[in-house]
């Protein structure tokens, strides 16, 4: 069992905790992740090492309420338990030797780039951090990103935060100002990281995504996590998360995330509606 330590809510729908284990603590790393079960009937689910403190033994996640098992382990609370909390696992970030990056995150993929920041900043790099969010309301993360990165570039769709536009806006107007990156690390929704892909292939820039959002089992055993690379087939949970963004058949993959958002968004209800009653 797992002790939550700390719970908030860092926007309406998205949950940070901080989780007592010291074992996973010690060998965590950025890019790695855990699969968990809140409880021992639940569902086993990945969710990317948000933060990690190796003194404390604490684990930082951080997860959007999407479906049955996120709602129901975001009504676990500070002093109550997770059933299973197993990992790391999955590659980590490779950063050695990389001297100037662009940390590109979009929406609760954010959570997931803060650690990349934070390690390459902590490395030396220079770091510029660039953040999307559809509005004010879905920031997250803007102290965080700030102190690990050497400039936070951050946007909003609509305007109401930030600069006005895309990730990639921003990106591009990087790189024609004279930037010159040894590699762009891009992760958050999947049609945000192609056309981050398809935009630093235009000037050779080495760029890594992380499809974490297309795994569900973690282990290689389901294959719902099966996508093209290069013309091969690779599995997101035991060859990655992290691939070349170049490679990605991001169209294969859009698609078959997009089979399980209409049976997620029905499991979530359910569960929603089976905790109120237990509150009536």
């Amino acid at each position: 069992m797992y002790k939550i330590l700390k719970k908030e809510y860092l926007n309406s729908s998205v949950v940070r905790m901080v989780i007592d284990a010291p074992a996973v603590a010690r060998r965590a790393d950025a890019g790695q992740f855990i699969i968990l079960r809140a409880t021992a009937d639940g569902e086993r689910i990945p969710l990317t090492v948000a933060d990690f403190d190796r003194e404390r033994g604490t684990v930082t996640i951080i997860f959007q309420l999407v479906g049955a098992a996120t709602e129901t382990l975001g009504h676990l609370g500070e002093g109550e338990f997770i059933a299973d909390f197993a990992g790391p696992l999955g590659k980590k970030t490779v950063t050695e030797n990389l001297k100037t990056v662009a940390v590109v995150g979009g929406g609760v993929g954010s959570a997931i780039a803060y650690p990349v920041a934070k390690k390459l900043h902590r490395q030396g790099a220079h770091v510029d951090a660039i953040v999307g969010f559809r509005t004010r309301d879905l920031v997250i993360l803007e102290d965080e990103f700030r102190r690990a990165s050497s400039e936070l570039h951050l946007m909003t769709d609509d305007g109401t935060y930030g600069e006005h536009g895309l990730v990639t806006n921003a990106l591009e107007k990087l790189i024609e100002g004279g930037k010159k990156y040894d590699e762009v690390i891009a992760i958050g929704p999947l049609p945000m990281m192609k056309f981050v892909s398809l935009l630093t292939k235009k000037y050779g820039i080495k760029t890594v995504v992380s499809m974490n959002p297309i795994m569900i089992d973690g282990t290689g055993m389901c294959g719902c996590c099966r996508l093209t690379v290069g013309g091969e087939t690779r599995f997101a949970c035991v060859d990655g998360p992290e691939f070349d963004g170049h490679l990605v058949d991001f169209d294969e993959a859009i698609r078959r995330s997009a089979m399980y958002r209409d049976f997620e968004g029905t499991a979530r209800e359910e569960t929603c509606n089976l905790f109120k009653k237990e509150i009536e």
